[in-house]
């Protein structure tokens, strides 16, 4: 894949992750030797930081501190070529995320996005003043958003005169928020970008055995498109009237946080670029799994 300048909007979470991993099978309760990290991630941290590697430029809209871990997080973002001129600076502290991850799965994580849910609409005011869209004049391209937004605000993008004209690419950031994209799905321009176990969650069907089930049970619930992952199994992309699947590569675990926002953002890139629906597909697939294999030159 070639570089290209091309902008994507990312919304939502830009915060430290702090993550313990050891290559032991783990159980809750558990006290294992392994390694902890401090690393930049959030959601749209995630996307953006993937979609940098590719050649593009993502403009970040998020709420950070004012603190020294704020300030960090900034000097790292614009190293890594993202925009960060529109982030609302806030009184409140940065946010980060907390996650132990076992042999080959997560035991358990916490995200505390306090700053960014208490910033609510003032992330989004680029979009809204004409400094990068507007009601009158709505921006045009590709904008990643993330569930850690409220449901709230979720709902206001839903129905705002400048989001009508987006290419809107939406994740939830986890299965314990997931129901909050209910507020979003029908958007004409969404995307959805979910697991089987958030396919569930939203649509509120149990028991799907599938990433086709999972994406037919969302569209029956009013989605426009969807792009549904099952983890070592096939993922799938549909919409009313075309519906693609592929598999991805087989690896060994080496990491697991972060490898949704790894095949969001190179599914997004790969359309960007021109490839075709399942071409797309495929490259998203195999891209998460080189990530997930621990694979640093993932792009």
């Amino acid at each position: 894949m070639h570089s290209t300048s091309h902008q994507i909007i990312c919304i939502g979470s830009v915060l430290w992750d702090i993550i313990g991993r050891t290559p032991r099978e783990m159980r809750v309760g558990n006290d294992m030797p392994g390694r902890i990290t401090r690393l930049p991630g959030g959601v749209a941290m995630n996307i953006a930081m993937t979609l940098a590697r590719f050649g593009l430029s993502p403009v970040l809209l998020s709420a950070l501190g004012r603190d020294k871990a704020g300030q960090e997080l900034i000097k790292t973002a614009q190293d890594l070529g993202l925009v960060t001129d529109h982030i609302y600076l806030s009184a409140r502290p940065t946010d980060a995320y907390m996650a132990i991850e076992g042999m080959n799965r997560l035991i358990a994580a916490i995200a505390d996005a306090h700053s960014l849910e208490d910033a609510g609409a003032a992330i989004l005011t680029p979009l809204m003043d004409g400094t990068l869209g507007s009601a009158l004049a709505p921006y045009r391209g590709a904008i990643a958003l993330d569930g850690n937004l409220t449901e709230a605000l979720l709902s206001e993008v839903s129905q705002s005169e400048a989001f009508v004209a987006a290419d809107l690419r939406i994740a939830p950031a986890s299965p314990g928020k997931a129901e909050r994209l209910r507020a979003i799905i029908g958007h004409q321009g969404a995307t959805l970008y979910v697991n089987l176990e958030e396919a569930e969650l939203i649509s509120g069907k149990t028991g799907l055995p599938t990433a086709r089930a999972g994406a037919e049970a969302l569209l029956e619930a009013g989605a426009r498109r969807v792009v549904v992952t099952h983890g070592a199994d096939a993922a799938c992309d549909a919409c009313v009237n075309e519906t693609y699947e592929a598999e991805p590569p087989q690896v060994i675990a080496q990491r697991i946080t972060g490898a949704g926002d790894t095949s969001m953002a190179a599914h997004i890139a790969g359309e960007i670029e021109g490839m075709s629906r399942p071409k797309a597909l495929e490259f998203a697939q195999k891209t998460a799994a080189a990530y997930v294999a621990g694979d640093d030159n993932y792009v």
